[in-house]
């Protein structure tokens, strides 16, 4: 979805953007497909955690 719709797409609004959502989301529900996910559980957790230690960098304390 992401760079079918969001990325590719021009949204003139959030309103706008929202309904390209709403009906992507229709149009996949009416020929649903499995996800076959590229990477483990951990992977996944362990490859979040790397980022928002990325984002909120630990502080020294004095």
């Amino acid at each position: 979805m992401t760079d079918k719709l969001i990325r590719l797409g021009v949204h003139t609004s959030v309103k706008a953007l929202e309904q390209n959502i709403t009906a992507w989301v229709d149009g996949w529900n009416e020929n649903p497909r499995p996800f076959n996910w590229t990477k483990t559980a951990d992977e996944i957790l362990h490859s979040l955690a790397d980022h928002l230690t990325k984002m909120n960098p630990p502080t020294a304390e004095t």
